[in-house]
């Protein structure tokens, strides 16, 4: 709230993600946060103000900062991976068919043209490819982070959530009076966390799930879980240290000292 309150643009608290996304290859502002590849594309055009005149990148792609609570051989980020998902109530004609779109849509040939125009990633030949090696100086380090171990630090999402448009408008609805100001944001998070355990508990109860049903921990007192090694951590007395910005380029010297994923 605070980031959204004294950084951001003043229209951007009405903004949804689809309006987001395109903002910053406006030029208007200074520093996206939160960045999906798929946002690469538009940044890349020779017309926006982000580029000169020979279609260069003004901007540049960085790993995630850390902040006070990260440690050492923690995970930095997380990334969005997608899957099929085939339906068992699917007659098995359309969804024999289906398979095959499936297989066409990663195959390398289709994979490699998909991430040339898209640039979001299937296969790892494919961040390898020849053609990603001469796309690289416009991409602002994309290809670079895709080819460096480093990026095994950012995980992928997982499995999905037990019941994603049940639990989805869970999150708006919570945080829309915390934006509001009713609430305060620990008040909005704790709502929004009962919310969720409720709507799990009464999926395992309805039985619906062949496997992998939700199994909720009984509740137990917050200073339990903090006892417990790894996370979540007690709430440090200061949570904003002061902050150290590292020269871009002595950033991803760093970050390519180690070495390749190939």
């Amino acid at each position: 709230m605070d980031w959204l309150s004294n950084y951001a643009p003043e229209e951007a608290q009405g903004m949804t993600f689809g309006e987001a996304g395109p903002v910053p290859a406006q030029g208007h502002i200074a520093q996206q946060i939160f960045w999906y590849t798929a946002f690469t594309a538009d940044m890349t055009d020779p017309a926006v103000a982000v580029t000169d005149d020979e279609g260069n990148p003004l901007w540049r792609m960085a790993p995630s900062p850390t902040g006070p609570y990260w440690e050492e051989g923690m995970k930095v980020g997380y990334q969005d991976v997608g899957a099929w998902t085939f339906f068992d109530s699917t007659p098995e004609d359309r969804r024999t068919a289906a398979w095959l779109f499936g297989q066409f849509t990663v195959s390398k040939t289709v994979s490699l043209e998909k991430l040339m125009h898209g640039l979001t990633p299937i296969r790892e030949s494919d961040i390898f490819s020849e053609q990603m090696t001469e796309m690289a100086p416009k991409l602002g380090g994309l290809v670079e982070f895709y080819r460096s171990p480093n990026e095994s630090n950012w995980t992928p999402t997982g499995t999905n959530v037990p019941d994603y448009p049940r639990m989805a408008p869970l999150w708006w609805q919570n945080l829309a009076p915390v934006m509001s100001g009713e609430v305060t944001p620990q008040e909005g998070l704790d709502k929004l966390a009962a919310d969720l355990d409720s709507t799990m508990n009464r999926l395992a109860r309805a039985n619906v799930f062949d496997s992998y049903a939700p199994v909720l921990n009984e509740e137990r007192d917050p200073q339990y879980w903090l006892d417990q090694e790894g996370a979540p951590k007690a709430k440090l007395d200061n949570e904003m240290p002061q902050g150290t910005t590292v020269p871009y380029d002595e950033m991803m010297e760093a970050w390519m000292e180690a070495g390749s994923r190939q």
